[in-house]
């Protein structure tokens, strides 16, 4: 197939897998991500959805004035840098540190048991939802799922975190959860009121264990126990992602305003252009919208998830 020739002059083009079938941006937490990160840094970027790995084998990739740039860090690095970007500038040396180091646990930890549990344990349920069209369709996501499925057992085990039992790891998964859990508390993100760039990683992967996971360990405690996880991925999934919306929303987690809104929802669309300011509805055209609002203007508050309501509604289970 000849390759699409890719003008990145002043644009930045996203290179990510394509979209997943239940709605959800991305199955991989590093390209949902990038994605989130570059709506909270309000950055317009275009999808390229070519299932082309970078250079270094990496997954996503940006190209921005035909530089190619691979792994999140160093692409969030090379964006500050040339277009003058900080989530962070708010931080302080010890949040700057603490910041870090919950990306790294994330990242390096919780990571891999995240992708146990998607593309090992449960992989019958991430097949359904991996995006492949054609008359060959079932049979090649078949064999893509299980030769992903192999690729993440070896690397686990060279990383060392394999080597152990399903129940070690679900047990240090349970740990990591927790932990973010605590650091989370009842602020509204992860240092505080105001949203940093390690939130863009720690909503990219607690959104697989919220909505990519059904029945699975992770989801049950992210939607039982640890509460306030899932009411920070609905924040954060309001307000950054408007046009995302599952049908599978426990209305508990919405005020009446939002519940009723809620109805008008389209399905995620792969916008050829995105800026969060500026989206288009389902014919294509351009409309408004503020970073506060979501899809049809309502205002987005953080107020509207009733804690105590949940747990009530838990109990009665």
């Amino acid at each position: 197939r000849k390759e699409q020739e890719l003008d990145s002059k002043d644009a930045i083009i996203l290179h990510q897998f394509s979209r997943p079938t239940n709605g959800v941006p991305s199955l991989s937490p590093f390209c949902l991500k990038m994605e989130t990160y570059l709506r909270m840094a309000d950055l317009p970027y275009q999808n390229y959805f070519d299932g082309k790995l970078s250079p270094q084998g990496k997954m996503p990739w940006i190209e921005y004035n035909h530089k190619k740039v691979s792994g999140t860090e160093f692409i969030i690095d090379f964006l500050e840098e040339k277009l003058g970007v900080n989530l962070n500038k708010h931080l302080g040396p010890h949040e700057r540190a603490v910041s870090r180091a919950v990306t790294k646990m994330v990242e390096e930890h919780f990571y891999w048991t995240l992708a146990y549990c998607q593309w090992v344990e449960n992989l019958h349920e991430t097949q359904k939802m991996v995006s492949l069209f054609g008359p060959f369709s079932d049979l090649l996501k078949w064999i893509l799922c299980h030769l992903t499925k192999g690729i993440v057992k070896r690397e686990m085990y060279g990383h060392g975190i394999g080597r152990f039992s399903e129940e070690e790891m679900y047990r240090l998964m349970e740990k990591d959860m927790r932990t973010l859990a605590g650091l989370l508390g009842d602020k509204k993100y992860i240092m505080g009121q105001t949203v940093s760039t390690v939130d863009a990683t720690v909503f990219g992967h607690l959104a697989q264990a919220m909505w990519t996971l059904p029945g699975t360990r992770p989801e049950r405690l992210i939607k039982g126990e640890l509460i306030n996880l899932a009411m920070y991925c609905e924040r954060i999934r309001r307000k950054f992602w408007p046009e995302w919306h599952h049908d599978d929303d426990n209305t508990l987690y919405e005020s009446e305003e939002s519940s009723e809104a809620s109805k008008t929802y389209s399905p995620l669309q792969d916008f050829s252009f995105y800026s969060r300011t500026e989206t288009f509805d389902e014919e294509g055209n351009s409309i408004s919208q503020t970073p506060d609002t979501d899809y049809t203007g309502h205002s987005l508050f953080d107020s509207d998830v009733d804690m105590d309501e949940y747990r009530d509604h838990e109990q009665c289970k």
